[in-house]
Order: C-alpha cells, then structure tokens, then sequence
C-alpha cells in the first residue's frame, strides 16, 4: 500500500511530500548515517530528559527510532514535537502536541493510518513550532491541514506497528486494569478487543491470563495494554495478588 500511495499518478497530498534525497540535502546530513549520540535519528535542539528518554530506544541496526517509540516519550514528558517520518521514498513530517491530544501533518489521519505502520521510521525529531507561527499571508497562500485526534493513532500504532513487547513503564510482573472513566469512544473496540476491554473494566489481570482469552495471545495482549497505557486508560498494580500469583 506504501508504494501505491506514494505513486506519480495518484491525485493525493503524498504527491507535495519531499523525497528523502532532498530532505538529505536540505538539512546536510544522511539520514542512514550516524550522529555522535543518536543513532541514525537527528535529535535536535530536545529537552535533555527527553533526548535521553528516546536514546533507551536507540535501534542496533541503525534504521530510525519507532514512530510508537517517540509518541510515548512526547506524551511522558508533555513535549511537543515535529517528526519526519520515512516512508518509502518520502519524508513525511508530523506535529504531535500531546497537551491537546492532537497530531497535524500533510497527510489526512485515515490516509496515514492505512499505511504499513511496521515500516514508518522516525528520522528527525525537533521541538514542534508555535502552531500560530505562520505567517497571515502564508495561512491564506496555504492553509495548514487542520488539527487531528491524537488516540486514533496511538490506538493503531500499538495495535499495527512494529513494536511487539511491552513498553518500559509497564512491562514486568503486574495486572493490568482499564482505568475507571477511561473514554474509549474514539476507538474500533469490536470483537475480541471490545469484550477484552469489558473484562479489564472490571478485574485487575495479568498479562499471562489476558494471552489466553478468546482472540489473544500473548503479542495482542501485549499491544493492547500498551495501547491503553498510550491512551492514559490503563492502571497498573506491582503488588497486586494476581499480579504475583496468589489471586
């Protein structure tokens, strides 16, 4: 589907994104190449908790940080951000601003979602830009794409993306439960993942268990807590009995 997308001949916004050729040019620097301190993904000009938090991530093969990888420390620290991401042949850039739960880019949300979520690297993270930065004539020469929710992506990235393992935060011996209040209204919760949800609304539980319920194992499980955690719906408990076996 990337490479459909991306074609000459499709009539979408795709068609206005850089190349990476150009991105390379633009901004000095190969994208593949290493930086001192930060893997094959520019870090500029970050927070230093923050840079240290995305370096935890930092890949071994040198391939760009995951898109997943990033969103959560953005949403940790409350720092907004401008990413390219690589897809295919294109740079496409992203504004995450995690106090609103909002997310901006050239390309409308469903159309980024229906791309192979597995293969968007992150190639360049920064400070996103003051979202009134632009100028009065450059807003009425090209209107910015208007704002998007946030949790839709998070949702499908845990669930779609490349990452198959507990995030950091959550991972190690605990039971999970759907924190009360939680809105998930945003999100497809049919089937499996829906009834899932249900349960954790209602009993604390433990990854082991939640692998073995009908339409899980233990790779769905894992990315579905890791979507709640995303989303700010997930509670979790160290001591709890179940947690350590004796529930």
């Amino acid at each position: 589907m990337s490479t459909a997308l991306f074609h000459r001949t499709q009539p979408l916004h795709a068609a206005d994104l850089m190349r990476v050729s150009e991105f390379e040019r633009e901004h000095g620097t190969t994208l593949r190449a290493a930086d001192a301190e930060a893997g094959a993904t520019r870090l500029t000009a970050l927070n230093p908790s923050l840079m240290q938090d995305l370096l935890r991530f930092q890949p071994e093969q040198g391939d760009g940080l995951d898109l997943l990888e990033v969103l959560a420390a953005s949403l940790r620290h409350g720092r907004s951000l401008q990413l390219h991401l690589q897809m295919a042949y294109r740079v496409i850039p992203l504004a995450v601003w995690p106090e609103e739960r909002a997310v901006r880019g050239p390309l409308p949300l469903a159309q980024l979602l229906a791309l192979r979520l597995p293969d968007l690297r992150v190639l360049r993270v920064e400070p996103a830009p003051a979202r009134d930065a632009a100028s009065e004539a450059d807003v009425a020469a090209a209107p910015p794409p208007r704002l998007e929710p946030l949790a839709p992506l998070l949702w499908e990235l845990a669930l779609r993306g490349s990452r198959a393992t507990l995030l950091p935060e959550i991972a190690g011996v605990a039971a999970y439960r759907v924190a009360p209040g939680a809105d998930l209204r945003q999100l497809d919760l049919a089937g499996s993942l829906g009834a899932a949800v249900a349960r954790l609304r209602q009993q604390a539980t433990p990854l082991r268990e939640i692998a073995g319920w009908p339409g899980f194992d233990r790779e769905r499980a894992t990315r579905m807590l890791n979507g709640l955690y995303l989303l700010a719906a997930l509670m979790v408990s160290r001591s709890h009995p179940r947690a350590i076996g004796r529930g």
